[in-house]
């Protein structure tokens, strides 16, 4: 049939993982498609909450069949973390859990050199989360890595060292940290034999056929695109495509076999790590968002980053992804705040403009700012979006004026049951 994508439009942590797990029972596959696990998908069912990595979104819905695809790079000490996460929960994931063959692996010196190579950056730091992606997809487009069918090569010990080897190599241009790789090793290995109860697909077929047999596809992505290799706030960016044209080659399906383009955003903004943040507010009012949202991060715990909603940016995203449907997320945050500001426009260059510059990372940029009423009213217990205060629905109403695009779905709520159609 087709294949629908979900995907994040500002800097991550827009609440994806809790979309992808409220549609996933519309699906027969929910399919991850980039990234490693810097991801941090938040889900919270009956009072429990659980933080995916790796495995997609869609594992709680016992129907669905749960595809990690070729664009991931997975460490398996960190996916027999969250495998045994959901053993203790009693989900059985086993026969819904298919991991690609073409996905890279992160091996203990990707995360060495990661490590080492942040550390030497000084106040120049890009903000990694340290999980060795960027050293392990580097590897990867240098032709050197190994993936996950190598798992199973009798000569898999000796890729290993070799690669091993040459990271050590590496290594030894920055100045000595402290990281112990025989420990790290050693769980390594004992994590990978795990691994391999797991069934490994050439999943470009896989994904293929379930579309030939009519099934549907639902495409998870991971961070946001303003992270995007090619498109984000670069060097401030990870090591993949987060738009939805890193789709095509993290699954490998033709761009014609792409339906909807479901956009996740805040309904402000937020980042974690270095890098440039146009709205980004360094007072109260931040403070605030940061306390009330509970914004520190799903895999690293650091604190995030928050200003106001910002437009120019949603709408460049909106552009690259081709996005048809949007859903906002967090909108009970600003049940306390007296008012709520939207950056419209940019300022810089002695001039007013709606689109990105180029070097917005050195860039001075002015913001231009419409303000809305609050509603100073809790929606904890409001269940339909028509209950929602009027405030509220006006905000979201002006913001679909001024992105140009549908907002399809609002979240209230960490909850299942707090996601409302309009």
């Amino acid at each position: 049939m087709a294949v629908d994508v979900i995907l994040g439009l500002q800097w991550g942590d827009e609440g994806k993982g809790k979309i992808v797990d409220y549609l996933a029972e519309k699906y027969d596959l929910v399919c991850r498609f980039q990234g490693g696990p810097n991801a941090g998908h938040t889900i919270k069912i009956d009072g429990k909450k659980y933080v995916l990595h790796t495995i997609p979104s869609g594992i709680f819905r016992p129907d669905i069949i749960n595809v990690i695809g070729n664009g991931v790079v997975l460490d398996p000490i960190t996916m027999v973390r969250e495998m045994e996460s959901l053993e203790a929960s009693n989900i059985d994931y086993l026969p819904r859990l298919l991991v690609s063959r073409k996905a890279h692996l992160i091996v203990p010196t990707h995360r060495f050199l990661d490590a080492a190579s942040e550390a030497s950056k000084g106040l120049g730091k890009i903000g990694s989360t340290l999980k060795g992606i960027g050293p392990a997809y580097m590897d990867k487009t240098g032709r050197n890595g190994l993936r996950v069918g190598d798992l199973t090569a009798p000569d898999f010990e000796n890729k290993y060292k070799t690669i091993k080897e040459k990271h050590l190599g590496l290594i030894k241009l920055y100045p000595d940290i402290s990281f112990d790789l025989d420990a790290e090793e050693q769980n390594f290995f004992e994590c990978v034999e795990k691994i391999k109860k797991l069934r490994f697909v050439n999943s470009e077929y896989y994904v293929n056929q379930a579309l030939t047999e009519g099934k549907q596809i639902l495409a998870e992505g991971a961070q946001g695109s303003m992270l995007d290799i090619d498109f984000g706030t670069y060097p401030f960016v990870t090591s993949s495509n987060t738009i939805s044209a890193g789709v095509c080659s993290g699954l490998g399906i033709a761009p014609n076999k792409i339906r909807d383009v479901i956009g996740v955003a805040k309904a402000y903004c937020t980042r974690v790590g270095s890098g440039p943040f146009p709205t980004e507010l360094l007072d109260e009012t931040g403070e605030k968002l940061r306390t009330v949202g509970m914004e520190f991060g799903a895999t690293t715990g650091r604190p995030r980053r928050c200003g106001w909603i910002d437009i120019p940016q949603l709408l460049y995203t909106i552009m690259l992804n081709g996005v048809t449907k949007i859903i906002i997320t967090k909108l009970d945050v600003f049940d306390t705040f007296e008012e709520i500001c939207v950056a419209t426009n940019y300022s810089y260059d002695n001039m007013i403009s709606s689109e990105l510059p180029f070097d917005i990372v050195d860039k001075h940029i002015d913001q231009m700012y419409e303000s809305f009423y609050g509603w100073n009213e809790s929606m904890d217990s409001m269940m339909e979006y028509d209950k929602l205060p009027l405030a509220a629905r006006n905000y979201i109403t002006e913001l679909e004026k001024l992105l140009k695009t549908k907002i399809s779905m609002v979240s209230t709520g960490p909850e299942r049951e707090k996601l409302f159609e309009r």
